[in-house]
């Protein structure tokens, strides 16, 4: 029984609508009254045979315990308060909980009810803020490191949801997914008019997914959107009482859907294909599975380490040079702020993530090796544009698993010595001489919710970027 509060406030209601005392049904039904009190606490889960008995007794039919509706607003107010007290922000206070009674009146339960939500809002606003994101990010970033970005579960749980609609070989078809949605009484609805913060809305009650009608930028394709959607169902999420809890969900159902997209036998075996020719290339890959170059990549790194026995790292990066997404199990020290998280940090502008920019020609990869303090290591970047800005996808690995790529060939070497300042951030000495104290600048607002704006004189603003392009302007 998924609700046991709802149905034992409706045992009651039809019991004393009927004037009968717990000890007077429990007799017609075979049940001590003690027992019945349990049931109508939510206390304690009644049979099947016995809700007939009970329904029968109080003269309605078994369908009118069963309803999910409070029986009325008093019971609703009971009920609401009984499972506010359960949230762990209550449990947390260390006060008693309080028992609605029957002297107790609809006001001061309207009240309880009424501090217990605000005290939910005011608790969920504290910890949906950036220092909060930031933290819970680098935390699951870690956790992700120590499985080495790899989810057997939802793999297994990917493999039998794609098997169950007969998909064996190829692309995902919308059809598909379509009637993976269906296995679980959904339909997939296309609409025009979504909330401009939603991917997509999921009318629980009468079993829809809403989705936009054509792709959203980024290239956030419709049937990722969908496969999300579903997972959420499959895994049996519920509303999230943190942003760890909330950034952990979307690393479920993300990857999810990829391991949907891209099912873990189909890539192992193009995968491992392309190992022993000694030419793995993410490009193919993304084309092999009609996905984005960056959902590619991310897959990429769940099965790397897993089942092709190599460490990798990944990179998103910014037109600015600033990390959205990042990933590392092969040693490369990924730039990080005093608390841990790398996200809005800049990499080096040596690295490959940031030197593709500079390519005139962004229609294939661009290979290059980096000689760093922690080690040589290979990179493949591709560029990208959104409506909004460009960006980099990198997926790279140290020197010794570079025998495995396309482009190992390639004579792009260079030497980054970041975190060293020295290396690419600070500017020289004689545009510091030239220009500090003399410019004044505004910084672009970071949209992104794990941006930090990075440091110097102007926050958010680079100011070796800054000074060049001050000296550039300058005659």
């Amino acid at each position: 029984m998924k609700d046991l509060a709802t149905l034992g406030q409706r045992i009651r209601h039809f019991r004393t609508e009927a004037g009968l005392t717990l000890d007077r049904l429990g007799a017609v039904v075979g049940i001590a009254g003690s027992q019945l009190s349990l049931m109508e606490n939510g206390k304690r889960e009644p049979r099947l045979s016995q809700l007939g008995e009970i329904a029968d007794a109080v003269g309605v039919p078994v369908s009118a315990l069963l309803d999910d509706e409070p029986p009325t607003v008093r019971a609703g107010l009971e009920i609401a308060l009984e499972r506010m007290q359960r949230n762990p922000v209550y449990a947390s206070l260390g006060l008693p909980g309080i028992r609605p009674t029957k002297s107790m009146s609809d006001e001061t339960l309207t009240a309880l009810v009424g501090l217990h939500t605000e005290l939910a809002r005011r608790s969920r606003e504290a910890i949906a803020t950036p220092q909060e994101a930031r933290r819970a990010n680098t935390e699951l970033r870690e956790r992700m490191r120590a499985l080495d970005n790899y989810l057997p579960e939802i793999e297994a749980l990917a493999e039998e949801s794609v098997a169950s609609v007969g998909h064996t070989v190829g692309a995902l078809t919308h059809r598909s997914v379509s009637r993976m949605a269906q296995k679980l009484g959904f339909e997939l609805v296309h609409v025009g008019d979504l909330p401009h913060s939603a991917r997509s809305v999921t009318d629980l009650e009468n079993g829809r997914i809403y989705l936009p009608p054509a792709s959203i930028p980024g290239g956030h394709g419709l049937r990722s959107m969908a496969l999300q959607a579903i997972a959420h169902r499959l895994l049996g999420h519920s509303e999230p009482q943190s942003y760890a809890d909330f950034l952990q969900q979307r690393l479920e159902i993300n990857y999810f859907a990829a391991a949907c997209l891209m099912p873990r036998q189909q890539s192992l075996d193009f995968l491992r294909a392309a190992k022993a020719e000694r030419n793995i290339a993410v490009e193919d890959f993304r084309d092999a599975f009609g996905v984005t170059h960056e959902a590619a990549a991310l897959r990429f790194t769940n099965l790397a380490t897993a089942h092709l026995d190599m460490t990798v790292h990944f990179l998103r990066v910014g037109g600015d040079g600033a990390v959205h997404k990042a990933y590392s199990n092969d040693g490369l020290r990924l730039p990080v702020d005093v608390t841990g998280s790398t996200e809005g940090q800049l990499v080096c502008r040596h690295w490959s993530a940031r030197a593709a920019f500079a390519r005139t020609n962004r229609t294939t990869e661009f290979y290059q090796y980096t000689d760093t303090p922690e080690g040589t290591f290979f990179d493949s970047t591709q560029t990208g544009t959104t409506s909004a800005e460009e960006f980099s996808i990198t997926i790279g690995v140290p020197f010794s698993h570079s025998k495995w790529f396309r482009g190992r060939e390639t004579t792009n070497r260079v030497t980054s010595r970041c975190p060293d300042e020295s290396c690419c951030r600070r500017p020289p000495e004689d545009l510091t001489d030239r220009w500090s104290g003399r410019a004044w600048s505004s910084a672009k607002l970071h949209a992104h919710i794990l941006s930090p704006l990075p440091s110097g004189t102007f926050p958010g603003v680079d100011d070796r970027e800054l000074y060049e392009f001050l000296e550039t302007h300058a005659d």
